[in-house]
């Protein structure tokens, strides 16, 4: 067992290192983290708008009249429709940061050039503007793309002195916006020379092409049953030996299952089918109940039925952050790192959640996640009640039935190993 962990820390953790180092990924991670909560509050009034209570609409309508919901898709609209907006800003401003370059022209560039390259519309009343389609969850990777790309070339113009110098007399905000003219000029005439390329092919527009090449294959592997078994596997296998696998997974994985939750978020708006299984809220909601390894079943055990001081104890200090899904008291105070015991079960509980969510999923009994973005401390059974219903909030119960079985045995013993220490010592 020590050669094993020696090997995995050896290895992995110079990964996990380079991993939450990296500028690029981290600059995703902190777009897409800091519109989280603009996001939650865009996707609850969706579910203002749909709750699955029966007669709700009709008291709604004899209220506000028949076109009431208008009033609740405004909110998310402006919010989940047009969610590229709030990604960019906060991954231009962190990159700026990294890159040290200034944060809000960075951002302004990162704009300019964003709405070069979407396409443009007009309507009957000549009216022009750009399609929410175009700034929502179909416009995340061109979004990730071109925020990267110009904030890096804005960074090399400052770096390599090609810009219009101001004498130091000069206020800073009117000489950083000095600064970014010749790498705005140049970032906007490349994004207008791709656009006029991109419109003489069969794509039409960079949308298309970013949508056909990049978004759709990546989504299409990350919403499979495969990836997602493999995905989930790794980040509570790497967890067993102490590293933080959730925080190496989601960088690589948020911005893809957030697209399919805003992709299915969409639909539901729509009153069309559902097309993603697995998103944010599958993920969240349906695998992690009690947090990574869907430990609520261990959490419960510990706190109810342990004879064992020490880890009755334990688990009435887990309980309650257990109910929001977060089991850190449990991975490391019982612990599940590195204990031969625990981790296997750890780990290949999401194998056995994910597989029977996702059969109960695909044969119609719960109903797909409707892309209500809750956050992810939302307690099971509310939940799941939030984002399928009755069915959702049932399936959890089930769940937590089920999660208390599969960790029974293996309570059991570390219960008695720990009870026979604690007697010895007496």
């Amino acid at each position: 067992m020590d050669k094993l962990v020696n090997w995995l820390q050896k290895h992995l953790n110079p990964i996990a290192q380079k991993l939450n180092e990296n500028i690029w990924l981290g600059a995703v991670r902190d777009g897409f983290f800091g519109s989280t909560s603009i996001l939650i509050i865009g996707s609850m009034f969706l579910l203002f708008a749909n709750l699955p209570i029966s007669g709700y609409a009709q008291f709604m309508s004899s209220i506000f009249g028949k076109n009431w919901q208008i009033f609740f898709n405004v909110p998310y609209n402006m919010t989940m429709n047009i969610m590229s907006i709030y990604v960019l800003v906060g991954m231009a401003k962190s990159l700026a940061h990294s890159l040290k370059v200034d944060d809000v022209q960075a951002i302004i560039l990162s704009f300019a050039v964003l709405f070069i390259l979407n396409p443009t519309i007009i309507n009957k009343q000549k009216i022009e503007g750009i399609a929410l389609p175009s700034i929502g969850a179909s416009g995340i990777f061109l979004t990730i793309v071109v925020t990267l790309l110009t904030v890096k070339m804005y960074s090399v113009f400052v770096k390599k002195n090609w810009r219009i110098k101001m004498p130091d007399s000069v206020p800073a905000m009117v000489s950083d916006s000095f600064t970014a003219m010749i790498p705005g000029t140049v970032a906007m005439l490349i994004a207008i020379s791709i656009r006029i390329l991109v419109s003489m092919t069969s794509f039409s527009t960079v949308q298309g092409f970013v949508l056909k090449i990049i978004q759709t294959p990546l989504l299409n592997i990350g919403s499979s049953f495969g990836a997602t078994i493999i995905v989930e596997f790794l980040e509570a296998f790497i967890f067993t030996f102490g590293i933080h696998g959730p925080n190496i997974i989601n960088s690589v994985m948020q911005p893809i299952w957030l697209t399919l939750t805003a992709e299915n978020s969409s639909a539901f708006h729509a009153g069309k089918v559902l097309p993603h299984i697995m998103n944010l809220q599958f993920d969240a909601n349906y695998l992690k109940l009690g947090g990574t390894g869907t430990t609520i079943g261990l959490a419960i055990l510990c706190a109810y039925f342990a004879h064992s001081k020490q880890i009755k104890t334990l688990g009435k200090l887990s309980i309650v952050p257990s109910i929001f899904n977060i089991n850190e008291p449990l991975i490391f105070g019982l612990p599940i790192v590195l204990n031969p015991i625990l981790m296997l079960p750890f780990a290949f509980s999401t194998i056995v959640f994910i597989s029977l969510s996702w059969f109960i999923t695909s044969i119609g009994w719960l109903p797909i996640a409707n892309g209500t973005n809750i956050p992810f401390t939302t307690p099971p059974i509310i939940a799941g009640f939030l984002i399928s219903g009755w069915r959702g909030a049932v399936w959890n119960i089930i769940e937590i039935i089920l999660s208390i079985l599969w960790y029974y045995p293996f309570f059991k013993i570390i219960d008695r190993n720990t009870l026979k220490s604690e007697n010895s010592k007496i």
